[in-house]
């Protein structure tokens, strides 16, 4: 392998991975070098202490009164694990961080607990006392550090349970973007008798089990168990391995959080998909999930690989270890939870863009991780939008941007509601050519038919509006309002020939051959307006000028057929020449890309070779930038600095290649 590839230094790295609020990352190069942080960079304190032979070392956390610290020696991630590797005298150490987020497993997938493994192994040929020692802080339970909790613990017959909560608990009531959670339960747990646990003051139970390797015989019961997250409490867990030689002993515990409430739609609290049983609680969750350890273990290793090798056998070392970092920051970016009737909604966070919920070109990049492993959880995010678009409450003849301000879906946030905020082209066609991937995916269009009337709205805009587009905003809104946006354009064709085939697989035969006719004849026009030499223009009115076309993925994934081939092979070949050291610009006035939209660009390209070519600069990006953060999807191709954005489900989008690989399989 590369030598760069067995030192890859993602941006950040996921640690605990389960939905928008729970979602901590370590954002420096090695694990001990600062604390882990939520992704809005907030601290979300995690401290890990090994002692081998009465020596401690610190190996999670940032620095405290223990200098000493395990000597990093690998990272891997794979798409549901991260493994730190380490050196503490004469013992390896090695820590994973398992978020088991199996999409065809929705209770599995809604389960917000991750796995905390440790393997021990003398590496001297001896033999050695080990004691491990991990706590998490109220932190986790706040929005505010200075924001007051208490504690608790819980009986289990099976498990030692600590508990922090927020003293004041305001469930649903605070939306944004820079915020965090501010009610429910943070849980630790770890397997008794094999285990023991404490709750106390930070410095106090870190610097006992630090110099003695013991923890404190009660808990803390200062303030009548609440205290503010500065100095405050944690929970504590200690595994202790006797007599460590070459054969690895393993242990674990369990980070968890039970929100008890999870999204407001339309004034009606939904609860997490998990916990929709009456019988569900924190207890329960902890049961479940130490009971599944070991096979869940087994299918997450399972998963991976299979990932992993069909990757590399589509795109390459660089295009593995991409879609591997970009697997849990994907679908972390959401919450999974029962609907008003049953069904599963999987509401998106759009984190560090503008803090909205169900956001529709949010879930467009995005969308392809989901089509490949289960496209029930598209339908969980277009429906949604669907049904409110459906109500009086919607007044336009296209389709919504978003549906409010996470956690709260109540109605559109974008925009203000005028008309010029709006994404007329942009929504209605993201909506049309996701409803006609689900089809071709299920071999049925079910799901369009439940929404045809709304559908055939959207489309008739198209029609009359969406080949050559007035002044309006695309999904690229930093970008500001383009009129005859080129590429805007291609959505509109793609989702005319979408309707039109959504139209066919539901019997409507007139229906589907006057769309596609009408998306075959734009096409043609497409090609005379946009085209300017060895490439193809940013508006159809500006000579000398280029933007990334890539819209017209879905042309060649879905099969339409509706382009010459001969674009995309010209604007590969233009691509390749205007890329920078960390990609191709989005377009001809900034040096900035979208990172999703180079990798859907790059399954344009008809050799393995341009393929790869395109993904290599995103690899560098992900794998030398200064902004320590979850992938930012919007960067300087230059500098390979972010704009903005972070943590973002977009990069769902990096999974493009591999969509393209099954349909193509399939067929």
């Amino acid at each position: 392998m590369n030598p760069e590839l067995m030192h890859f230094r993602p941006s950040a790295v996921p640690l605990v991975t389960s939905d928008p609020y729970l979602s901590c990352w370590s954002m420096v190069d090695r694990l001990y070098d600062d604390w882990p942080r939520h992704w809005t960079e907030a601290p979300n304190s995690l401290y890990g202490v090994i002692r081998v032979d009465g020596r401690a070392y610190r190996f999670l956390g940032g620095a405290t009164t223990l200098q000493t610290t395990a000597t990093q020696t690998a990272l891997r991630v794979t798409p549901t694990r991260s493994i730190y590797s380490f050196e503490a005298g004469h013992v390896s150490l090695t820590v994973t961080f398992i978020s088991p987020l199996l999409l065809d497993d929705l209770e599995l997938l809604s389960r917000p607990v991750t796995y905390v493994t440790f393997d021990v192994t003398a590496t001297d040929g001896g033999t050695h006392d080990v004691a491990l020692y991990l706590d998490i802080s109220g932190e986790w339970a706040v929005d505010k550090p200075y924001d007051a909790v208490t504690w608790r613990r819980l009986t289990h017959p099976d498990l030692h349970v600590g508990a922090l909560r927020s003293v004041e608990q305001k469930a649903l009531r605070r939306r944004g973007d820079d915020v965090r959670i501010d009610w429910g339960t943070l849980l630790l747990a770890a397997p008794s008798p094999t285990s023991e646990l404490a709750i106390g003051r930070a410095e106090v139970i870190r610097r006992q089990f630090e110099t003695t390797g013991q923890l404190p015989a009660a808990d803390w019961e200062a303030d009548a168990h609440a205290a503010n997250c500065w100095g405050g409490p944690v929970i504590g867990a200690c595994l202790r391995f006797a007599d460590v030689g070459e054969a690895a002993r393993s242990g674990f515990v369990l980070v968890g959080y039970d929100d008890e409430v999870s999204i407001e739609y339309f004034h009606q609290p939904l609860r997490a998909w998990w916990r929709r049983h009456a019988e569900a609680s924190a207890l329960s969750l902890l049961t479940d999930a130490a009971r599944d350890y070991d096979s869940v273990s087994e299918r997450c290793s399972q998963f991976d690989a299979e990932l992993e090798t069909w990757a590399r056998a589509a795109g390459g070392e660089h295009y593995t270890r991409l879609v591997a970092l970009a697997y849990r920051q994907a679908i972390a970016a959401h919450k999974l939870v029962e609907g008003p009737e049953g069904q599963p909604l999987f509401m998106s966070k759009e984190n560090n863009s503008n803090g909205c919920i169900a956001t529709v070109d949010v879930t467009y990049p995005s969308a392809p991780l989901f089509l490949i492993y289960n496209p029930d959880l598209v339908k969980g995010m277009l429906a949604p939008i669907l049904d409110y678009c459906g109500t009086d409450a919607w007044v336009f003849p296209f389709a919504a941007h978003d549906l409010g301000t996470y956690p709260q879906a109540n109605g559109q946030a974008y925009g203000r509601n005028r008309i010029e905020g709006q994404m007329p082209v942009e929504e209605s066609g993201n909506v049309l050519i996701l409803c006609a991937a689900i089809a071709h995916l299920e071999g049925s269009a079910e799901f369009a038919g439940k929404y045809w009337d709304l559908l055939t709205e959207w489309a008739e805009y198209l029609r009359e509006k969406g080949f050559d587009p007035g002044d309006q905003l695309c999904t690229d809104d930093f970008a500001g309002r383009l009129a005859r946006n080129a590429n805007l354009s291609i959505k509109a064709i793609l989702g005319l020939a979408s309707y039109g085939k959504l139209a066919g697989m539901l019997g409507h035969a007139d229906i589907a051959s006057g769309y596609l006719d009408l998306a075959r004849g734009f096409a043609a026009e497409w090609e005379r307006l946009a085209g300017d030499g060895d490439h193809t223009r940013l508006t159809f009115d500006r000579e000398n000028t280029w933007s990334l076309k890539y819209n017209l993925v879905w042309d060649k994934v879905l099969g339409f057929g509706l382009f010459s081939p001969e674009i995309a092979r010209r604007e590969v070949a233009y691509y390749l020449r205007m890329q920078n050291t960390y990609g191709v610009p989005l377009d001809s006035r900034r040096d900035y890309t979208k990172s999703d939209w180079v990798l859907w660009c790059a399954v344009l390209a008809e050799s393995r070779e341009d393929f790869e070519a395109l993904v290599a600069p995103i690899y560098r990006y992900v794998h030398e930038t200064q902004s320590r953060v979850p992938i930012s999807d919007w960067h300087d191709t230059i500098t390979g600095l972010r704009q903005n954005f972070k943590a973002r489900s977009v990069v769902g989008g990096y999974f493009m290649k591999l969509l393209a690989d099954k349909l193509a399989r399939e067929e």
